[in-house]
């Protein structure tokens, strides 16, 4: 297995480079094809729309004016800013993400665009930069899997929550375990490859830490090879 900081270098380059190049990681198809209505993608930063995700976690996450929300891994700050519009000038959405090209390229969307009740901090996802219980709701498009250890990322998830708040991620998951050579390669982690978990394994991982069920929104990509991608739900108990 290689290491947290091999992983993590060759994550942080890969995104790097999308930052710079504005090009897409995780395959070839649109925005529209895995989710996003036209409609809502021709109101956003064009700078932002780079393909990263592998599904639609805000359309199915349910926001409410108000609420305060997190994005682990946000990237360009897509889902930052279509959760902002959702929550409106009395909420608040927070991007986490550890490359600080792409931190630059979501501050400088957000400010070009006047987008006043959004943020983004520098910080792994497995160490969230946020007090507990902070947060309504919690959202993450295919970044977990490129995590090394994805059981932090979970517990993490579930402090900064509040009593009732709830996690809504789309993700990478494998058919089964994947073999030693596509686990012990960096480049095909960074990927989104490389780190996918066995589905019930993901789950698994997300039960144990402290969410009672999970909820399985979606599956796409069942065809496609080795690895697809599922959107998932789980709530914190309200105590």
């Amino acid at each position: 297995m290689k290491s947290a900081d091999e992983i993590r270098n060759a994550v942080g380059k890969r995104y790097a480079e999308i930052a710079k190049s504005g090009s897409s990681c995780c395959g070839d198809q649109t925005l529209v094809q895995i989710g996003y209505k036209q409609e809502d993608l021709e109101a956003l930063p064009q700078e932002a729309l780079m393909g990263l995700g592998c599904g639609n976690p805000v359309r199915l996450a349910e926001l409410r004016e108000g609420e305060t929300v997190v994005d682990l891994g946000s990237g360009g700050g897509i889902d930052v800013f279509l959760a902002a519009r959702q929550v409106g000038p009395t909420g608040r959405v927070i991007g986490v993400d550890m490359t600080p090209e792409m931190l630059a390229r979501a501050r400088q969307n957000a400010e070009r665009h006047g987008l006043g009740n959004v943020e983004f901090r520098q910080g792994l996802i497995e160490a969230l930069p946020l007090a507990g219980s902070s947060a309504d709701v919690i959202l993450s498009n295919c970044v977990i899997n490129l995590a090394p250890d994805k059981s932090l990322v979970f517990k993490e998830a579930f402090r900064v929550l509040k009593p009732g708040g709830r996690l809504v991620v789309s993700d990478m998951v494998a058919k089964g375990e994947l073999p030693g050579e596509i686990r012990e390669n960096p480049e095909l982690w960074a990927s989104c490859i490389g780190g996918a978990l066995p589905e019930e394994e993901y789950l698994e991982t997300i039960r144990r830490a402290g969410f009672p069920a999970v909820l399985v929104l979606t599956r796409e990509g069942l065809e496609m090879g080795q690895v697809y991608s599922v959107t998932v739900r789980a709530d914190k108990s309200k105590r």
